[in-house]
């Protein structure tokens, strides 16, 4: 029998790469998305539409937002899901500054009636989508799962953060529930196939989508926010991630499930950070472009570091990521200079 995985926030970045790994693994994934961050094809997410033509399949979908409590109760009376995989939330630390009662209405209601939904259905396991700025500005590096918690320095990271905390309860309330949260660090790439990846509507909040449509000449200049931080060139060191190494760590998540683990935490990273400046490097040697960029003031909520130790993973999930800088830059590249302008395709 084959089980299946319901997959919140799955048109997605994240979301749409976890899809293609729980396939190939041979789960079946019913996805679910209000299309708040995946571009629309018809009545299904262009990423998913995407994926069904390059494996070949057909995958159940359904528009739904999780403040639609009646609604996610009808799809877990119309299946019977043996976990889920939540990855639906806002996720961009500048806007949940200047929007905090959004991010709390969107991420933890949305959480609080997935999780009582799955109470009622007798849905017990579940991985969910976290994050490394749940560990706020680090007291030491490199991060393990034992450093402090929710000292976190934005409203986005907090959402994660109490997100944690109800699961964590949530198992100790039932004995019978099983979760494993991962926290991310900073997923980059796209799938080799060039088809799918990440694209942000509006500005990119995150480095590298910026930095890639420099290279494909949608924007004139990237932003440096500071280079006066206590790092090796000035500029912020981050731990990045090759998004289907991170999808590969949800299906060792799930594995995990099995064993009635309760409520784990893994850091989901390489171990290695990298500045800003040798990112753009790196993504100009992927890319043959220079990239301009130009120093602007530090922004609110940033840190200097933040890179994993991932042995945690390695030793109890028996995973680790595989791909290096170079291979990241690589596959961002062939998706950027495919796509344009993203999923739309339109004229740049």
């Amino acid at each position: 029998m084959v089980q299946k995985v319901l997959v919140t926030g799955g048109g997605g970045y994240i979301g749409s790469h976890c899809v293609v790994e729980l396939i190939e693994a041979g789960y079946q994934p019913v996805v679910i998305d209000n299309f708040s961050n995946a571009v629309r094809e018809g009545d299904v997410p262009e990423s998913i539409r995407r994926i069904e033509k390059f494996l070949d399949t057909k995958i159940d979908f359904q528009e739904l937002d999780l403040l639609d409590k009646p609604g996610l109760e009808k799809i877990f009376k119309q299946h019977s899901f043996y976990a889920v995989m939540h990855f639906a939330g806002l996720k961009a630390v500048g806007e949940s500054v200047d929007q905090p009662l959004r991010y709390y209405r969107v991420n933890l209601t949305g959480t609080i009636n997935l999780m009582e939904v799955m109470q009622a259905q007798g849905v017990r396991n579940l991985v969910f989508s976290s994050s490394a700025t749940v560990y706020g500005d680090p007291q030491k590096l490199p991060i393990d799962e034992q450093h402090p918690a929710g000292g976190c320095t934005n409203p986005y990271g907090k959402t994660k953060f109490f997100i944690e905390e109800m699961i964590r309860d949530q198992c100790c309330a039932e004995k019978d529930w099983n979760a494993v949260l991962l926290r991310y660090f900073n997923p980059i790439g796209a799938h080799i196939s060039g088809q799918i990846g990440e694209d942000p509507q509006g500005i990119p909040n995150n480095l590298l989508p910026y930095v890639a449509q420099v290279a494909i000449g949608r924007r004139k200049h990237l932003n440096v926010f500071g280079n006066d931080y206590n790092t090796a060139d000035g500029t912020g060191v981050r731990d990045y991630i090759h998004v289907v190494d991170l999808a590969k760590g949800h299906i060792a998540a799930l594995k995990k499930l099995k064993d009635n683990c309760g409520c784990k935490v893994y850091n989901l990273g390489t171990g290695t950070g990298y500045s800003v400046l040798q990112m753009v490097k790196a993504m100009e040697k992927a890319s043959g472009k220079q990239i301009a960029y130009q120093i602007a003031p530090r922004r609110s909520g940033d840190i200097a570091s933040c890179y994993a130790d991932p042995r945690l993973a390695e030793k109890e999930l028996g995973w680790k990521a595989d791909f290096g800088l170079e291979r990241m830059c690589e596959d961002l590249w062939r998706w950027q200079s495919q796509n344009p302008t993203g999923f739309t395709n339109g004229p740049l």
